[in-house]
């Protein structure tokens, strides 16, 4: 089965993709990906500096992400932009991940989407999984976390299809509102429910 992994930023996806993975799941992540696809070298990157400028490129030739960020996280066409030239690369690149995994025998896929929902990608999946947080926890962590201003924190959640609204879209839920130890327990539990195998 192939499983969507998702969740708000700063919701704690990445800690629960990591439980996952030390349970012998193949993980494939959108993020690794939209990393690889943009590498020196890379089309991608070309492309993106004959839309946004050279500006976004660093002196050692890689994309200067903080630049990047600041120029399309106000701007909701050149985010459009960016995601236009971006995120058919990241689902190629997943693509050919998921057919060496299913190669290699294993049985249970999950790709760990954060715009899961927003970027319409469910077609990919055959179910999916939300890492869920309260909106003011998801907040406090990711100023903790990122030492972002209230003000930086908001900008980067609102960006985001609001987490409550992701409940509604989701097959499962695990609320990460707690401790670690209360979220291993639910993935525990959900793999039992599903009777997952790597």
């Amino acid at each position: 089965m192939i499983i969507g992994l998702t969740g708000g930023i700063a919701s704690g996806k990445s800690t629960v993709s990591n439980l996952l993975k030390e349970k012998g799941f193949a993980i494939i992540d959108a993020d690794i990906a939209a990393r690889v696809v943009v590498e020196p070298g890379q089309p991608v990157l070309e492309k993106m500096i004959e839309v946004f400028g050279p500006g976004i490129r660093a002196a050692d030739g890689a994309l200067d992400r903080p630049a990047l960020g600041k120029m399309v996280f106000y701007d909701e066409e050149k985010r459009k932009q960016l995601n236009e030239i971006i995120h058919p690369a990241v689902r190629e690149w997943m693509m050919e991940q998921k057919e060496k995994a299913i190669m290699a025998g294993k049985k249970n896929i999950f790709l760990d989407i954060p715009l899961l929902f927003e970027s319409n990608l469910t077609w990919m999946v055959e179910k999916t999984l939300l890492v869920y947080v309260d909106p003011e926890i998801q907040l406090k962590r990711l100023m903790e976390r990122n030492d972002y201003s209230e003000e930086e924190a908001k900008a980067r959640i609102q960006s985001q299809m609001p987490i409550e609204e992701k409940r509604a879209w989701a097959d499962d839920i695990i609320n990460n509102n707690g401790t670690l130890e209360e979220t291993k327990n639910q993935v525990d539990k959900w793999i039992t429910r599903l009777r997952l195998q790597p």
